[in-house]
């Protein structure tokens, strides 16, 4: 229930940050959107983000058509891992085999840059 929550609140932040912070909808704007989802596994739980200049839709589920994904071992790690999303917990989730990325791993750093101005 707490990644639930997590991933629900994210995407309230994230539509709140493109509203209210001119240097986040400047590097959206830069990057021209980005589709983007996180999960775990067994895709019990699942979320997905479309992020462009003119807005945000947050739903659940993963759609086919994501530019990058981020899978978790279990809702436990993700929280873990989500709770401090530095690029040193992803690399030693994916170095564990806790965390998986589908995708290219260049959206992952622009996502980060992006995330950081929330």
């Amino acid at each position: 229930m707490k990644l639930r929550v997590m991933l629900w609140l994210l995407g309230v932040l994230l539509k709140r940050a493109l509203r209210r912070k001119p240097r986040f909808r400047e590097r959206l704007t830069e990057m021209r959107g980005l589709d983007w989802g996180i999960a775990t596994e067994d895709l019990s739980i699942a979320r997905h983000y479309r992020m462009s200049p003119k807005g945000i839709e947050s739903s659940t589920g993963l759609p086919v058509d994501l530019d990058l994904e981020l899978r978790f071992e279990d809702a436990a790690t993700a929280v873990r891992v989500l709770r401090k999303p530095t690029q040193q917990a992803f690399l030693d989730g994916m170095m564990a085999g806790r965390v998986r990325l589908v995708g290219d791993s260049g959206d992952l750093s622009r996502l980060q840059k992006l995330l950081r101005d929330i």
